[in-house]
């Protein structure tokens, strides 16, 4: 005998195999496929049943019939196809395409290395600037480097790295595992001010949970010596000077020219050293570079006086160099081939090669990409911050929030996030995607890696009036039902049962398939149907309990649905989440006039206290992984301890359709 709930879930098991093409294709896709799949599963199964519950499910994925589902499918020519192979990153999500049909990130990086320069080959790079030092100097860098590609991750150590920055750490990790290469982690650790020891540990630890090695970290505070002694060399080059203009002048890019730029190259000698040695205030002095950068910029400052301690070098240096400076020399000092940044980058590219030049040392090739970015989100550390203070957030983990370090507490797995970044892809244009394609990526990984497990949120207690024994049974539910050769557990199957109180309806509107009057209903997993008897209220007139008796199927009606239950369960606490904003984009003045605070979501988090879960669960660790049949996937949260545990809601098992 085949139940219909084996049925539901070999249909289901089918169709999510194939979900992918299914998207692409829709009606168009061969519907045939699916029951056959389903019938070699189940083989004494009804085909008309199977042929209905394929029509079902595949209208829910689908929704109804479209005209282009209705159109006949043009001939298409493998040229044509060529031509619009480069989708944009929205597509390529939404029809969630199959690894098989889709580039994989690293063959979109082996792609990428066909438009990138080789290693030493940096001067055949559009826009690269020769010397007549260029060709010795690489010549040099390959005997170094023996032609290995070199890339680095550089996130300055002052925040929490956010979805953005999970490109950028699987472009610079992944373009350097594509072509055998090696990427450094390196902290741009030049500004004391704003950098603290737990953002460095957590940035390490985000860069290991996205599953990258870094070849070796480094800081930029192990060149300060180098970067220093250099600094001393362009102001012997006449190509930097000391200069007293203040802060708020040098703001903008029409900032007066500075009346020291022709000052003596001795004088600016002397009047560097004073600064490294203290004699200045901040923001009395810097020493700025000789160069009109893309943007307009003029002169952009290479050191400033700063009177805060470091957090590896201590009091040693009261003078810090800037990122203009840095960057590009402590590329050049661990021979990086492929300096990937993101766009607002660019307007740096010509101060990041005629700094090199001008030293003569060796010059990297900078190449830019676009940002990604998610709607409903904000990432500024600021505001972040702000959020924090106004009591919006917990903290830089709020689930609610798209650092990864929340990303990470919300039960978003690693491989998920990496996959989001593939499918969106080495892009130059900025992007900006919803959130429900990142949700997309992380239910196909958590359908094939969360074990099932069953948890009611609002509870109706359930007594079995004709219960089948003396004592509770034990029922073994299968951790994955579309593949029984990954285990089961056991749960106890007791007189009494709780069940979700939405599954019950005294008086049921039309198309409602479960608990009512005359309407029974299959307990997922037990092989029993239970019809309802008696309905127990309070004095209210609430329904306080049902009082029901069990069957076997085949011993009557069929019933229209399966429902989950827990028996025995544990009392843990459930958060559930949802978009901390309310507006796309809720830095937009003009979509949200009174900024961004004012924006959140009043329904963003909701607490279940007392949810009742099956006590297969009892062991679970923060971080362990569940599918609540019928609810979605769930993660155990930090917060939980011995004897309590805590779940957040990591995505529904569904994508919302009224997200947009």
């Amino acid at each position: 005998m085949v139940t219909p709930e084996q049925i539901e879930e070999a249909v289901e098991a089918t169709i999510n195999r194939h979900r992918p093409q299914l998207l692409v294709k829709r009606y168009r896709f061969n519907m045939g496929l699916l029951m056959g799949e389903a019938r070699t599963v189940l083989k004494w199964a009804d085909g008309k049943m199977i042929k209905n519950e394929v029509d079902m499910q595949v209208l829910h994925l689908l929704g109804p019939k479209m005209e282009a589902d209705l159109e006949k499918k043009p001939k298409v020519a493998k040229a044509q196809l060529e031509e619009t192979d480069w989708r944009t990153a929205k597509d390529v999500i939404e029809n969630g395409e199959a690894a098989g049909q889709s580039l994989s990130l690293m063959e979109q990086l082996r792609g990428e290395a066909l438009k990138f320069h080789k290693p030493g080959e940096n001067y055949k790079t559009p826009g690269y600037v020769t010397t007549p030092h260029t060709m010795d100097l690489l010549k040099q860098h390959l005997e170094i480097t023996g032609g290995q590609v070199r890339t680095r991750f550089p996130p300055e150590p002052n925040g929490i790295l956010h979805i953005g920055h999970a490109k950028a750490i699987n472009f610079n990790f992944g373009y350097a595992k594509a072509n055998n290469g090696i990427c450094f982690l390196r902290f741009d650790d030049t500004n004391p001010e704003k950098e603290e020891a737990k953002f460095f540990t957590a940035i390490c630890d985000m860069v290991a949970w996205l599953g990258y090695t870094p070849y070796k970290v480094t800081y930029a505070s192990d060149y300060f010596d180098q970067l220093y002694v250099w600094a001393v060399e362009l102001i012997h080059r006449g190509k930097a000077y000391v200069c007293h203009q203040r802060g708020e002048e040098l703001k903008g890019h029409n900032s007066l020219p500075s009346p020291w730029r022709d000052r003596p190259m001795e004088e600016s000698l002397l009047l560097f050293e004073a600064m490294r040695k203290g004699k200045f205030s901040e923001g009395e002095a810097t020493l700025r570079m000789k160069l009109v950068m893309e943007d307009g910029k003029m002169d952009p400052v290479a050191y400033r006086v700063k009177y805060t301690p470091h957090h590896r070098t201590g009091d040693r240096w009261c003078i810090y160099p800037t990122y203009d400076y840095t960057h590009c020399l402590c590329d050049s000092i661990e021979h990086i081939t492929h300096s990937l940044c993101t766009k607002e980058f660019q307007a740096r590219r010509s101060s990041y090669f005629w700094l090199c030049n001008v030293l003569d040392v060796y010059c990297p090739v900078q190449w830019e990409y676009g940002r990604l970015n998610l709607h409903y989100a904000v990432v500024s550390k600021r505001k972040i911050l702000q959020l924090v203070a106004a009591g919006a957030v917990r903290d830089w983990d709020d689930p609610r929030l798209f650092t990864l370090t929340a990303l990470r507490r919300r039960g978003f797995p690693p491989e998920a996030v990496n996959n989001f970044c593939a499918r969106v892809g080495v892009t130059v244009a900025q992007t900006t995607m919803e959130p429900h394609l990142l949700e997309a990526c992380v239910r196909d990984v958590l359908n094939d890696t969360a074990p099932r497990a069953m948890a009611v949120l609002e509870s109706l207690r359930v007594i079995i009036t004709n219960f089948p024994d003396a004592k509770s049974l034990d029922i073994q539910v299968p951790n994955f039902p579309a593949d029984e050769t990954k285990g089961s557990h056991t749960v106890p199957f007791a007189p009494t049962v709780f069940i979700e109180r939405t599954d019950f309806k005294e008086e049921p509107e039309p198309g409602f398939k479960r608990l009512a009057w005359g309407q029974p209903v299959g307990l997922r997993h037990t092989g029993y149907i239970i019809e309802l008897q008696r309905v127990v209220k309070g004095p209210s007139g609430c329904v306080e309990s049902l009082e029901v008796t069990c069957r076997h199927p085949d011993a009557g009606e069929k019933p229209k649905a399966f429902i989950h239950w827990v028996s025995q369960p544990l009392i843990c606490e459930i958060r559930l989440y949802e978009r901390l904003f309310q507006h796309k984009n809720p830095e937009d003045p003009a979509e949200v006039p009174g900024g961004f605070l004012s924006d959140l979501n009043p329904a963003s988090l909701q607490v279940v206290e007392t949810a009742l879960v099956d006590c297969s669960v009892i062991l679970a660790k923060p971080f362990d992984k569940f599918q609540f049949e019928r609810l979605g996937y769930f993660s155990v949260d930090p917060d939980s301890r011995q004897g309590q545990l805590v779940f957040n809601r990591t995505v529904t098992l569904k994508e919302d359709p009224g997200k947009v």
